[in-house]
């Protein structure tokens, strides 16, 4: 079975860099190109989850990471006063993955990886039932560049959450925003060369892809301060 995997940062639908407008119902448009069959995203403010579903006629699984100061429409109003300015401070974040429609998929939960003061950060995970499974996690570690240590031990945590949900042998994708490039995850497949990335477990991955910065490039504005970053999956029978 193959899987195409695709993840981005969505950087709160902001442009690079941002501007007043926002763009993210553009770039879930974008990212739901070629179809792929498991989009992770990081970076969301909460009041999209309700229309995920409706956008990408895919099913959603989302996590929240932090919760919007105001009621959804107040938050949306007053974020789109400046997108740039307000981002989650009012909108709050999430991140969610998406499967194509149709599939079976178990909702798995999500844990905190982040410690102490710092912003809360999660991982969360889904299980692609049927032979083979597959259990699906997304995460977004914390961006502290000057202590690499801190987004390591993160994905280490990361690791940790799905090694207790996978089977023996059960093959495992973990996806999103890493913020370092190199996280050493043991049993993993090699990281890329940024700080997205879709690593596998018990499973082959091949052909994976950054975005070039013109593929994201709409009418001249540039989406997201990420790059997506695409990942074929294939799991034995």
């Amino acid at each position: 079975m193959r899987l195409h995997v695709r993840t981005w940062n969505v950087f709160h639908g902001n442009a690079d860099p941002p501007r007043r407008t926002g763009y993210l119902r553009t770039m879930i448009d974008l990212a739901l190109e070629e179809g792929p069959d498991v989009l992770c995203l990081q970076e969301l403010p909460v009041w999209a989850i309700g229309r995920l579903d409706r956008w990408s006629g895919m099913s959603t699984f989302a996590a929240v990471a932090r919760r919007p100061r105001s009621l959804g429409p107040a938050s949306r109003w007053v974020t789109r006063a400046h997108q740039g300015l307000f981002r989650s401070a009012l909108a709050g974040q999430a991140n969610a993955i998406l499967v194509t429609s149709g599939r079976p998929v178990e909702d798995l939960g999500h844990r905190q990886i982040s410690e102490g003061r710092r912003e809360r950060r999660l991982v969360h995970a889904v299980r692609l039932t049927g032979e083979p499974s597959v259990v699906v996690a997304n995460l977004h570690a914390t961006n502290d560049f000057r202590n690499p240590a801190v987004p390591r031990a993160e994905a280490a945590r990361a690791q940790a959450f799905v090694d207790g949900l996978a089977e023996p042998g059960e093959a495992v994708v973990l996806a999103g925003d890493f913020n370092v490039t190199d996280p050493e995850l043991p049993g993993f497949s090699a990281p890329g060369e940024g700080i997205d990335d879709v690593l596998v477990r018990d499973a082959r991955a091949f052909g994976v892809t950054i975005w070039p910065r013109e593929r994201r490039t709409r009418d001249g504005v540039v989406l997201s301060d990420h790059a997506p970053v695409d990942c074929v999956v294939e799991v034995r029978d």
